[in-house]
């Protein structure tokens, strides 16, 4: 998660599950990267923002299942407090779309709605730095 100014970071999944829809820019870890080397190379990929990591705020799973219950996806998701380094923000094959949303103006944005519990729980908590 990257508040920089008073917006958010975020971007719009290019891939299911929950295509077209705005999440926090991130993806999978490849092999021999540690969870924050994946962060910043995901988050640089996806909308072009270097970022640093700055704290583990939350590990989350999320499971997704088809009608007959069988299993679809399986995410572990580990969600960190980024500090913006620089860059400016620009889509790509995975993100579609990817920019800075007003904090004031999330309510208008159509979330994945894991992603929307999250972020707000993250802003009651004020886990955040706001940098800039």
């Amino acid at each position: 998660m990257i508040i920089h100014r008073g917006s958010i970071l975020l971007s719009v999944r290019g891939k299911p599950p929950s295509e077209g829809k705005w999440g926090l820019p991130g993806g999978a870890v490849e092999v021999g990267e540690t969870l924050e080397e994946a962060l910043v190379r995901e988050v640089a990929e996806e909308t072009g923002v270097a970022v640093r990591p700055l704290k583990l705020v939350a590990v989350l799973d999320s499971v997704a299942r088809d009608d007959a219950g069988r299993v679809k996806y399986h995410y572990i998701l580990f969600e960190y407090l980024c500090e913006y380094m620089g860059g400016e923000v620009h889509p790509s094959s995975d993100a579609p779309d990817a920019r800075w949303v007003p904090l004031s103006g999330l309510d208008s944005v159509d979330m994945m709605p894991a992603t929307r519990r999250f972020v707000e729980k993250v802003l009651r908590q004020e886990w955040y730095l706001p940098y800039g």
